[in-house]
């Protein structure tokens, strides 16, 4: 059931649409999410220009996120809510974002914090936190214990 439930939200991840129109169970009018439109519009060419050569246009990663290369690094993974970004924290994204490295893995996220301001990492997170199907999203935001 899992596997079908990934696959799926791969499938979906990779087809929708920009505009802002539901794609494959995504909730893109954000109504209870903790970012707005404006942020998420901000965030897209900010995502665009700094993220998607390593993580994909859609945010779907490389395709072999999972395994460690033979340095024993791992490739970007995807942010589309079909890998693990919805484990983490605003605030571990963001640390990420803004220092580089893995949270909980090797890998070679570069720092982003001498090119983007706070308010332009939060707009790329919002940008690809808007591209979260509602049942990853509501699952990250559940309180943690």
């Amino acid at each position: 059931m899992a596997v079908l439930f990934t696959v799926t939200l791969s499938a979906c991840s990779e087809h929708g649409k920009e505009s802002g129109e539901s794609m494959g169970g995504v909730d893109n009018n954000n109504a209870d999410r903790w970012y707005t439109e404006s942020m998420v519009s901000q965030g897209k060419p900010l995502y665009q220009a700094n993220c998607a050569q390593c993580h994909g246009g859609f945010g779907q990663g490389n395709p072999d996120w999972r395994k460690p290369a033979d340095d024993g690094r791992y490739l970007p993974p995807p942010l589309n809510g079909t890998g693990h970004a919805w484990h983490h924290s605003l605030d571990q994204l963001r640390g990420v974002i803004k220092y580089g490295r893995g949270p909980d893995v090797p890998s070679d996220m570069p720092a982003w914090g001498e090119k983007l301001s706070d308010e332009e990492i939060n707009a790329v997170m919002a940008w690809f936190q808007s591209r979260w199907p509602d049942e990853i999203y509501q699952a990250w935001s559940r309180p943690k214990h």
